[in-house]
């Protein structure tokens, strides 16, 4: 079954279409469309197998942009299917799903007024997904569609970690409570990781560090999402590219009041102004921050190791609320390629029974790969994420 799996942006489209049968699966083409609504947009297409195709032309919404790749994936030239007619099913990554979703679920118009009403939330992302699905109802109508929700595999989470210390008319009247994201990858990585390392999925203890200009660590207890650092927004948690991670409230009203900040302003500061951005006035690229750390800048050094020492906190943390530890598990644009960073996280662990090894680390960018020394009671293991290949799989099982 020839499913197409989207990830909608506000001004992009990532795309990967993905061969699916019962016992396994067949990447035939990827893409990124970029710069919708601008001047000039671009169509990225890279077919397995042949040369990749670049075009760049105005692209006014995502119906347009949506159009462009199904072109692109017909072509005789670089395409990889003969007709539209062979694509199956569409499945969409949606990163608000509340507490309606529990699991993945076929697009009908009460899935689509669900992600509508959870807008006020996720107003980043929620709008570009439903703009996809409504581009898809067009360019492909009557094929089937289905949501995978980061949110869902955090629906496990229990109360005692999922609520606030709030008054709790609100989680009643507004539904204010931890819901945690990057679920999808965090599923797929526990599982995947547990398997290289030997574990039972279903009867381990596992810290998740999905780490990137966004990043996340999640405790999956025997197989269930137990607790994660993002909470009722994006926001929480780690120090990221922009974002200021966890931060007493009291600090940001202060500031607001004292600049004289809207809320909007206020919210804008701590997610788009902070993190090793508003720390060094560098960059919010951790590369770049690599380059000034190296350099001796003072703010990038301070930047990094902040970075760095939540991921560890997180980590002991879970572990802590786990009663113990089988396998810690890096992912991510970070995760996956920096050895300074995952040798840093884990050095001085080995009171947890982490054996870490370093010469296994070094060098080794986005594969596979178990980090630990092979007597260490507690695996570290990178695993490269493959969110679609999961969203490809949730919307095989749902249509077939």
């Amino acid at each position: 079954m020839v499913i197409l799996v989207l990830n909608c942006g506000s001004s992009s489209i990532k795309y990967q279409v993905i061969d699916m049968q019962d016992a396994s699966s067949k990447l035939l083409a990827k893409g990124l469309v970029e710069r919708i609504g601008l001047a000039e947009g671009d169509l990225t297409h890279k077919p397995v197998g042949k040369e990749n195709f670049h075009i760049q032309q105005p692209i006014p919404n995502h119906t347009t942009g949506i159009s462009l790749v199904m072109e692109a994936l017909t072509n005789p030239e670089h395409g990889v299917i003969s007709s539209l007619d062979e694509v199956k099913a569409v499945g969409h990554r949606v990163a608000h799903g509340g507490e309606f979703f529990p699991a993945s679920a076929i697009v009908d118009e009460d899935v689509k007024a669900k992600i509508q009403s959870l807008c006020a939330i996720a107003p980043l992302h929620n709008p570009a997904s439903l703009q996809g699905i409504e581009a898809i109802e067009t360019v492909l109508p009557g094929v089937k569609q289905v949501c995978v929700f980061d949110t869902s595999f955090h629906q496990t989470i229990p109360a005692t970690n999922y609520m606030y210390a709030l008054p709790y008319e609100y989680y009643e009247k507004y539904r204010v409570r931890k819901y945690g994201f990057h679920g999808t990858s965090h599923k797929y990585v526990a599982r995947t990781g547990a398997k290289l390392a030997g574990l039972d999925f279903e009867n381990a203890k596992i810290v998740t560090c999905h780490i990137g200009n966004g990043g996340s660590v999640t405790a999956v207890l025997n197989g269930k999402s137990f607790d994660t650092s993002m909470g009722f927004s994006p926001l929480d948690g780690l120090v990221m590219g922009t974002r200021c991670g966890s931060v007493d409230a009291s600090a940001a009203t202060y500031i607001g009041a004292k600049e004289g900040m809207s809320y909007a302003e206020l919210e804008a500061m701590m997610n788009k102004k902070s993190g090793v951005q508003g720390l060094t006035g560098i960059s919010s690229d951790m590369r770049d921050i690599d380059d000034a750390y190296h350099a001796g800048n003072e703010r990038a050094i301070l930047a990094r190791d902040m970075y760095y020492n939540r991921i560890k906190k997180f980590v002991g943390e879970y572990a802590a609320e786990m009663g113990g530890l089988d396998l810690i598990v890096f992912t991510g644009g970070v995760g996956e390629n920096s050895c300074e960073m995952r040798e840093w996280v884990c050095s001085g662990l080995e009171f947890m029974g982490v054996k870490f090894d370093a010469a296994k680390n070094e060098g080794v960018k986005g594969v596979d790969t178990i980090l630990s020394a092979d007597d260490s009671r507690v695996k570290v293991a990178i695993i490269a994420t493959d969110e679609e290949l999961m969203i490809a799989a949730d919307t095989y099982n749902l249509v077939k």
